[in-house]
């Protein structure tokens, strides 16, 4: 069975809406696009480079697919994370797509789910996804993350599109790694971990 993996920027309210540049995703009425980009040094460059390098696969809803498709054939030759994001296999998840131009894209058809789980049956290694975020709502309402790379910065935006969306499904995760970038993003890795667990505690409970 191959792994899927979710890997998100959020903010420390838990926004990931346009993190990369102002005009990169306005629904709603967000104006606070690009708000990763003070925060992000060589050292996290070469953590996402390290990270893409694991990939066997990319999985991306359209958004995120026409933003990539339009960038990333722009990258100069040698950059490292470009000629793997070009090379890779992508699906892509869309409903209003009808063809996907960017190379060794593979648009996805029919039930979202059901073509993620075939993708997973297949084989090969590592499916990651990055932005997409209605697809990880998708994703996560399925149950079909195996898991979480979450760059947390150090800001506050107050509105946008949230990762653990209303309607989350309840799961239990457990921290395999983190580490800290030296402008304060917290990168932490989380797998899941069953479901979640219950109790009580209090100066009445003897748990204290």
């Amino acid at each position: 069975m191959r792994q899927l993996m979710v890997t998100t920027f959020v903010s420390l309210d838990g926004v990931m809406q346009s993190p990369g540049a102002p005009d990169e995703d306005r629904d709603g009425g967000f104006e606070h696009g690009g708000w990763v980009a003070p925060h992000f040094d060589q050292e996290l460059v070469q953590l996402m480079t390290a990270l893409v390098r694991r990939a066997d696969a990319l999985l991306v809803g359209r958004k995120t697919y026409d933003i990539f498709a339009a960038a990333w054939p722009l990258a100069e030759a040698g950059d490292p994370i470009g000629e793997r994001m070009n090379n890779l296999p992508k699906y892509v998840a869309s409903r209003t797509l009808d063809t996907v131009s960017w190379q060794n894209s593979t648009l996805l058809t029919g039930d979202v789910a059901e073509a993620v789980r075939d993708l997973k049956r297949g084989e090969g290694g590592e499916i990651q996804v990055h932005g997409s975020g209605k697809l990880i709502q998708t994703l996560v309402e399925h149950d079909l993350v195996d898991e979480f790379h979450l760059l947390v910065f150090p800001v506050l935006i107050g509105s946008g599109k949230r990762l653990f969306a209303e309607g989350t499904m309840p799961a239990g995760l457990k921290l395999v790694d983190t580490t800290t970038s030296s402008t304060g993003v917290l990168v932490s890795t989380y797998r899941r971990d069953g479901k979640v667990e219950y109790g009580a505690m209090g100066p009445e409970t003897g748990n204290w």
